[in-house]
């Protein structure tokens, strides 16, 4: 668990464990999405994004106890960084389920609650476990069905919600895009999620 840094005021104090740039979350060489590895082609980059993306997720969660990854933003917002890992495990679901098909429905929203992935995030160590194993498992799937799926311009054998159309002819290059940028958006949620937490800062 992180310890939560306040000033004397009690605003939090910003921080950072990089001793190298004080605006990042790690030294480079400690930074776990930096590799020797260069991606091969557009599908090799596209996936490259999204590893990135999920490491840089799991890295603002890192050290946090339940209390903390439940804990949300401002009122009257229910977003927390729990919240965040459960609606991402949704959608690892909803790419798959647009993209390949599979009879794989939502593990936290519903139809009758949109907000159930955020608002089920309580602060219960064995909701934060379960938050975890899903999204893991789920993004292992889905890297499973990109390995085998090279050919960006494939359609969609599901149905899509995407777009101004629902039920349209979606290639994997767009939803793969779509996937990437909801990670991206919520990396964003993430940073300063992490910072009103407990002041650390970073990439």
């Amino acid at each position: 668990m992180v310890a939560d840094e306040h000033d004397a005021d009690g605003t939090t104090t910003r921080w950072t464990r990089s001793t190298v740039y004080p605006d990042m979350w790690v030294d480079p060489d400690d930074d776990p999405r930096e590799t020797d590895a260069e991606p091969v082609g557009e599908h090799g980059l596209l996936v490259d994004y999204l590893r990135t993306y999920r490491l840089t997720l799991e890295m603002k969660c890192a050290g946090l106890d339940a209390e903390q990854m439940a804990r949300r933003s401002v009122p009257p917002s229910s977003m927390s960084l729990l919240g965040l890992v459960r609606h991402l495990a949704d959608g690892e679901r909803h790419f798959r389920r647009v993209m390949a098909g599979e009879d794989a429905p939502d593990l936290y929203r519903t139809a009758e609650d949109r907000d159930a992935a955020f608002l089920g995030a309580l602060p219960d160590q064995a909701v934060v476990d379960d938050a975890w194993h899903q999204w893991r498992a789920e993004a292992e799937r889905t890297d499973r069905y990109l390995a085998g799926a090279t050919d960006l311009g494939a359609t969609n054998a599901g149905f899509s919600d995407l777009g101004p159309e629902p039920g349209g002819r979606h290639e994997l290059r767009d939803v793969l895009l779509a996937h990437i940028a909801e990670y991206a958006r919520h990396c964003g949620h993430a940073d300063l999620l992490r910072e009103r937490i407990d002041g650390r800062v970073g990439q």
